[in-house]
């Protein structure tokens, strides 16, 4: 993800998007702009055509990530703008729109042809106009407004502007006006970029009511007290749970890190942060997290409450889990519970072993690194399990009839 800056409609606008996204994907999906039309997606039709640093310019094939820093006006935008309310009365006397899809991007080609033309040259507007395609007009109405409000204008000695707006040579929106962060970041020292880096906020994870809650537990052949002294070593506990692993140095309010599953043809790894909190006296603690994979656009939060409970005189420990979640995008179409708590089941399973493993010592079980889950083995062994369990309820029915 990308952090931009810029100008929408007159309003500042700071967001985070994925660098293949289109500006305008990004102004219909994230701003309800939805004016801007979508039609070839290829930059030939024309209907998604805004003005970007006051030039026209196709929203389709221009990636947000491009446009920081950039002032982008929209059809939104121009519901006040003189030329615009001229065009569309004159649009409206010469009938110059049946459907209206490519009405958007017409006005805003059409509106940057009245400031530039100096007359009304149907030759010139017939030429201006021909990277904006309609399927229902004849496009003799388009022209004939077009001509119209050019010649009031020119009649009311209006000048034209031989550049509309058009300050340098070179990409539409290459001449931004403003100096983004990303920019002025770049352009400061090293030693003011590391002041900068030492004084940034915390992340701040929320909290969140999950929507699925799991209950586990299993024990362990070591003290309590030992336990949790394991738990609260975020590096050693990533190093026992399979898939994950650090991506920074683990403080206590922010640590950052990534999971990664694969299930078949299914892969996910999501990447994300997480706080993590203890209470020594109750022997009990929370992590709290964050991620997002971005394959699939899918978003989760989590949430793993821990209770440790001593067993066999305090010789041992029984770990109490609960485990909260909330799955959103592509993957919370194939999440069903059933499955998600065999799996959970036994990745936490597989967890156990390797804490236990830790806990006693085993080197070689401390820096092995954890490998991807296996999806066949996976399927194999839900399936197995479940026909344990559904052999088991039909001899219980047996034995009952009998």
């Amino acid at each position: 993800m990308n952090n931009i800056e810029l100008t929408v409609n007159s309003r500042a606008v700071n967001a985070l998007v994925e660098p293949r996204t289109s500006l305008a994907d990004f102004l219909r999906d994230e701003r309800d702009l939805t004016g801007t039309h979508l039609g070839c997606e290829h930059g030939v039709c024309g209907a998604c055509t805004l003005l970007l640093d006051g030039v026209p310019a196709r929203s389709c094939i221009t990636f947000a990530v491009s446009c920081d820093g950039a002032d982008v006006t929209t059809i939104e935008g121009l519901d006040d703008d003189e030329i615009a309310i001229e065009l569309r009365a004159a649009f409206t006397r010469e009938h110059a729109l049946q459907c209206g899809y490519c009405t958007p991007g017409m006005l805003v080609s059409a509106r940057d042809l009245v400031k530039r033309l100096p007359d009304a040259d149907e030759q010139a507007i017939r030429v201006g106009m021909s990277g904006n395609l309609c399927r229902c007009t004849g496009y003799v109405g388009i022209v004939n407004a077009i001509s119209l409000v050019i010649s009031a204008r020119r009649a009311r000695d209006i000048a034209p502007e031989p550049d509309a707006g058009r300050k340098l040579l070179g990409p539409v929106g290459s001449g931004h006006q403003a100096c983004t962060a990303s920019h002025k970041l770049a352009a400061r020292p090293p030693a003011m970029m590391e002041q900068a880096a030492a004084t940034v906020a915390p992340l701040v994870i929320p909290d969140f009511t999950p929507s699925t809650i799991l209950q586990q537990h299993f024990d362990v052949a070591h003290p309590p007290a030992t336990v949790f002294a394991m738990f609260g070593d975020i590096a050693a506990v990533a190093s026992c749970l399979p898939g994950a692993s650090l991506t920074g140095v683990p403080v206590p309010e922010r640590v950052e890190g990534a999971i990664r599953v694969k299930i078949g043809p299914i892969s996910a790894n999501f990447n994300g942060a997480a706080r993590v909190e203890s209470d020594p006296a109750a022997l009990s603690g929370r992590i709290l997290g964050i991620g997002h994979d971005q394959r699939s656009r899918s978003q989760t939060q989590g949430e793993i409450r821990y209770r440790l409970l001593p067993i066999d005189g305090g010789a041992a420990t029984r770990v109490e889990l609960s485990i909260g979640f909330s799955l959103t995008g592509m993957l919370a179409q194939v999440g069903r519970s059933g499955l998600v708590r065999d799996l959970a089941a036994r990745l936490i399973a597989e967890f156990a072993r390797n804490l236990d493993r830790r806990l006693s010592g085993d080197a070689g079980a401390a820096i092995a690194p954890v490998a991807d889950l296996n999806g066949i083995s996976l399927v194999f062994g839900l399936l197995r399990d479940r026909a344990i369990r559904a052999l088991r309820r039909i001899i219980g029915r047996g034995d009952r009839a009998s």
